[in-house]
């Protein structure tokens, strides 16, 4: 037997979660059979809370009917077990010097420990996730960025045969950034730049790059300057600049170069900030820095990846109605 309890506390918040489903449901059909890419690294990584709110934001996502795709480098990781394996670490032009040992260390710490955290994280939901490398059916093919740099690669071409297929199943890829080399050998590629290639590849409709910090700023030092909003042809001439900080230059060009493909929309975020990908995707507060592409879509063969059962009915529903 239970009785009503007088605290109608726990009805009011109740209530409250109700409202705010509803008012996420326009946003919810609107990104329903949506593909997004989803670039992860930076502080985030290193929290293993901070790492499962993320994890729980990208199955909701799953769950609602979008299709997250997740990037994912590890260079901390990286950067600890060569530490820890008293390996030394160069660098050269701000680049890791990558040689055949420190690339089997990469190998074993993306794919090994790094991916399959991923993997077994999103798992816990429920089997959602497949862990793949970039080198899995040749996913990212890469030449050498520089001979000094060694096993440091340049994306030179995505194939997302593999990719789609797995969205098709219903499966959330989860992609580790070690690419296919042209010459049969493997290369670490940069996360940012490979998830805006894989993103322009695939027809995303959105990238979103998680970091640790809130977005770009025109002045890093004063926090009043964050840009919220830009266009490709800003974005095209910070790059050009030379004024961007050395973390948010492949952000920025990964930006320009997949909106370039088609990509609709790019996002900037502080993985740090509790559901920013939620906030982001399911609410008009807008968060972080979006980068926007109002010309006409530059590749004319551009289409977007197939929406699932759920998005058709609800596309269905919709143009009854009209």
């Amino acid at each position: 037997m239970k009785f009503q309890k007088s605290d109608r506390t726990a009805d009011a918040l109740a209530s409250r979660q109700a409202e705010m489903l509803i008012e996420a449901l326009p946003w919810i059909k609107a990104a329903t059979g949506k593909t997004v890419v989803i670039k992860y690294g930076g502080a985030a990584m290193k929290n293993k809370q901070l790492r499962d709110d993320i994890v729980s934001d990208i199955v909701l996502m799953k769950l609602v009917g979008l299709n997250p795709i997740l990037v994912h480098g590890g260079g901390p990781a990286i950067y600890e077990m060569c530490e820890a394996l008293d390996m030394p670490v160069n660098f050269k032009h701000g680049m890791r010097v990558t040689d055949e040992a420190t690339m089997e260390i990469v190998k074993m710490v993306l794919l090994g420990k790094v991916n399959q955290e991923l993997v077994d994280a999103i798992n816990t939901h429920g089997h959602l996730a497949v862990g793949l490398s970039g080198a899995d059916a040749r996913i990212i093919k890469a030449t050498q960025l520089d001979p000094e740099l060694g096993r440091v690669g340049v994306v030179s071409s995505i194939d997302t045969t593999l990719i789609e297929d797995l969205i098709a199943d219903d499966y959330i890829p989860v992609v580790a950034t070690v690419a296919s080399g042209e010459d049969g050998g493997a290369y670490n590629v940069n996360a940012d730049l490979a998830a805006g290639s894989i993103a322009a590849a695939i027809g995303a409709q959105k990238i979103i790059f998680l970091t640790d910090v809130d977005g770009l700023y025109k002045d890093f030092e004063d926090k009043n300057t964050l840009i919220s909003q830009m266009t490709l042809s800003e974005a095209e001439d910070l790059v050009a600049s030379d004024t961007l900080s050395k973390g948010m230059i492949p952000k920025i060009t990964a930006c320009t170069e997949a909106l370039s493909a088609g990509v609709g929309r790019a996002h900037i975020l502080n993985g740090t900030s509790p559901h920013s990908i939620l906030l982001e995707i399911f609410t008009d507060r807008g968060i972080g820095t979006m980068v926007t592409n109002d010309e006409e879509r530059a590749d004319p063969d551009f289409e977007e990846f197939p929406i699932t059962n759920l998005a058709s009915k609800i596309a269905a529903e919709e143009d009854s109605e009209e």
